[in-house]
């Protein structure tokens, strides 16, 4: 797995800062920016997190470029729905000896690991007599259809993936680019940084946040699973580890300073 922070609104705190200020001011946008020191802009996003006061966080975005994971987790992640994402196809891109995740539990059971190999080499297998089946078939019909050779074989592979792709594991490996605003972020990371959230994409949270506190530390000083910086809302659920789970994520963010808040 890697998750890369592609972009993001330049000084996102500052860009936080004047969006709040402007509600509550009679100056120009311009002049509100422009007059935020570090020392204003930090203590107004820490007075913004204290009431929850969220809206003008939505004013800045952070676009990720995530790659090494499996179908599933990215299933799970286009679920949050205030995003835009671009990924990988598998019906425009072959996916012959196409790679896939091995969950670790799999990984490191010997017998178990060796049949979940099986299977991959055997859909790998399935997967490329399936393509060229349905593309010799395609290339046949389109070039009665007087479609020239080399045009034909290139739109007969891609009708082939289209059909072919179904045979593919939620294993498969995939990419995806991701934007979200900061307020989306937040709820993300609530929901995946949990303990209980699926292995997979609770892994892709955890760099996600690690590398928004980096550009913007005060903002995501509280960010993380509901027990950061509250009470465990999983109920009969919980993992029953919040002192070791706060500990993790004051590490994570490197907000060794705030470990007594």
């Amino acid at each position: 797995m890697k998750v890369t922070l592609l972009a993001h609104t330049p000084e996102p705190e500052k860009v936080i800062a004047a969006s709040a200020k402007l509600c509550y001011s009679s100056s120009t946008v311009t002049e509100l920016y422009d007059n935020l020191t570090e020392e204003k802009t930090i203590g107004f996003i820490d007075m913004l997190s204290s009431i929850g006061h969220q809206s003008p966080i939505e004013h800045v975005s952070f676009t990720f470029g995530i790659e090494g994971i499996s179908r599933a987790c990215s299933h799970q992640l286009v679920r949050h729905r205030i995003a835009s994402y671009s990924q990988k196809s598998q019906r425009y891109v072959n996916e012959d000896d196409f790679e896939f995740i091995v969950p670790p539990e799999i990984a490191n059971d010997e017998q178990a690991n060796a049949e979940f190999l099986k299977q991959m080499e055997a859909l790998t297998q399935s997967y490329k007599k399936i393509v060229q089946i349905l593309t010799d078939k395609h290339k046949k019909d389109l070039m009665i259809q007087g479609i020239p050779e080399d045009k034909a074989q290139s739109a007969a592979r891609k009708k082939a993936n289209e059909d072919a792709r179904f045979l593919l594991p939620n294993a498969c490996e995939t990419k995806i680019v991701v934007t979200m605003n900061a307020r989306s972020l937040m709820n993300f990371f609530r929901l995946r940084c949990c303990n209980r959230a699926q292995w997979e994409i609770k892994a892709v949270a955890d760099e996600m946040l690690k590398l928004c506190s980096q550009v913007a530390p005060t903002l995501f000083k509280n960010a993380g699973p509901a027990c950061v910086n509250g009470t465990c809302t999983e109920g009969k659920m919980s993992c029953g580890h919040i002192k070791q789970v706060r500990e993790y994520y004051i590490n994570l963010k490197g907000n060794r300073n705030n470990a007594a808040e």
